[in-house]
């Protein structure tokens, strides 16, 4: 009994928390089956309440089922349809077209030619300076090139004739020179309104030199560089000036191009700039080379002109240095043929470091200029090689700078020491000149005097 008990016990504990809150209340074994009892049926109604639901939820699903059937079957039938409808649409298009080409004729070939020309004329116009005066004209390119490339109108006989008109006014524009007034954009970001000269569709041109036409914006700016002051940008003022005849232009046949590279190219500065510090350097010794250069050569030409006019006095004068031997020679003139000759020789070479000075100075600069350039090539060539180790050798910009460098100083060095040493052998023609000029004499008023014993 004891047994029996437990299993129950056992059951009961599996009915659920409220059955086993029951069951702890239970005070004998009728009221503890009774209690059973009672869980059993409230159990079986909750079944029976699923299963209802469960049956209600599957004929819903059931339905939904029925009915994407019916949607897909829908579908399928009206896919049928339009595959129908759109096979006999491209019969009916195939049969259009045929019937077209066959009304055509020879006309279809026109009609083609006519649709490239209508394009390549809108993009030669959109391009063309002549489009500053006549802008509308690209609405009706556009509207025939977008009637042509639709193929279910023609282009009517007005078209084709404003076509060739069009044509045939940009061809007289090309050869016009035409002076107006418009907003220009200045290089320093200003606007204003000045005169310019359109010269047929190559160039623009106004009193201080090149402008350019924008055709995305329909703006006209002002080069950021002008070309060269007295061979081109002149001759744009004398355009501006002239009312008639013959003026010579600087004509870009590019139409633009061959100027708005002159913005890309470097000029004179910017290339000494691109030298760095040794270019610098290079071109500070060419400087004070030529300044000494320059002041010795006058310093030896006064020399040699005070010299030349001392050879036709008789008397000595100190303001010279053939002038300073000759007085040398005057104040010991009862000494003996040795003393003369000493006394000489002193007072030649108290006028040599007057006039060799300054000369070693410019051959060292003569020297040391292509020196330097070559460290600013090495420099430059070790700029080189880091930035293709950094990126590579794919972009050739990148390594532009350090090749720059590796050029320009290379150029500074060669174009100061070719003329420094010029300059050298031309200062050191005048120094000679004297030099010789004071031994001679010396070695003449020595052999006078050695007679005259």
């Amino acid at each position: 009994m004891k047994r029996i008990t437990i299993i129950m016990a056992a059951g009961l504990f599996s009915l659920g928390l409220g059955t086993a809150s029951a069951q702890q209340d239970a005070a004998s074994m009728a009221e503890l089956l009774n209690l059973i009892e009672q869980g059993q049926a409230r159990d079986s109604q909750e079944a029976r309440q699923r299963e209802s639901q469960f049956t209600q939820q599957r004929n819903q699903q059931q339905q939904l089922l029925n009915r994407a059937r019916a949607e897909r079957t829908r579908q399928e039938n009206e896919s049928a349809r339009l595959e129908n409808l759109f096979e006999d649409n491209q019969t009916r298009i195939v049969t259009a077209r045929a019937a077209l080409d066959e009304r055509l004729g020879a006309l279809k070939e026109l009609f083609g030619v006519l649709q490239t020309v209508s394009g390549d004329t809108q993009a030669r116009f959109n391009n063309s300076l002549t489009n500053i005066h006549f802008p509308d004209r690209e609405q009706f390119l556009v509207a025939l090139g977008s009637k042509m490339a639709g193929a279910n109108t023609l282009a009517s006989i007005e078209d084709i004739e404003k076509l060739w008109f069009e044509l045939q006014r940009e061809i007289s524009e090309s050869g016009k020179v035409v002076r107006f007034t418009d907003m220009v954009t200045l290089a320093n970001g200003d606007q204003q309104e000045i005169e310019i000269v359109r010269v047929g569709t190559f160039n623009l041109a106004f009193d201080g030199g090149y402008l350019t036409y924008s055709p995305t914006t329909g703006a006209i700016n002002e080069l950021q560089r002008q070309p060269e002051q007295g061979r081109f940008t002149g001759s744009a003022g004398d355009m501006i000036d002239a009312d008639s005849g013959v003026v010579t232009f600087g004509l870009d046949v590019t139409k633009g191009g061959i100027l708005a590279l002159l913005v890309e190219s470097p000029t004179i500065k910017d290339r000494i700039n691109q030298g760095g510090i040794v270019g610098y350097c290079i071109i500070g010794l060419g400087i004070i080379g030529l300044l000494i250069a320059i002041w010795r050569f006058i310093g030896l030409s006064t020399d040699s002109r005070k010299v030349s006019a001392q050879l036709k006095r008789d008397t000595a004068s100190t303001d010279n240095p053939l002038g300073r031997v000759l007085a040398a020679y005057q104040s010991n003139q009862n000494a003996d043929t040795e003393t003369i000759e000493l006394k000489l020789s002193e007072a030649a070479l108290k006028e040599m470091p007057g006039l060799t000075k300054g000369l070693l100075f410019i051959k060292v600069i003569s020297v040391v200029a292509p020196l330097m350039g070559l460290l600013g090539t090495v420099t430059g060539m070790i700029k080189t090689f880091q930035v293709i180790t950094l990126y590579g050798a794919g972009d050739p910009k990148m390594m532009a700078g350090g090749i720059s460098q590796a050029l320009m100083t290379t150029v500074l060095g060669l174009v100061v020491a070719i003329p420094m040493v010029l300059l050298h052998t031309v200062v050191s023609g005048q120094s000679r000149k004297v030099i010789n000029v004071l031994q001679s004499q010396s070695a003449g008023l020595v052999a006078q005097h050695s007679e005259n014993q």
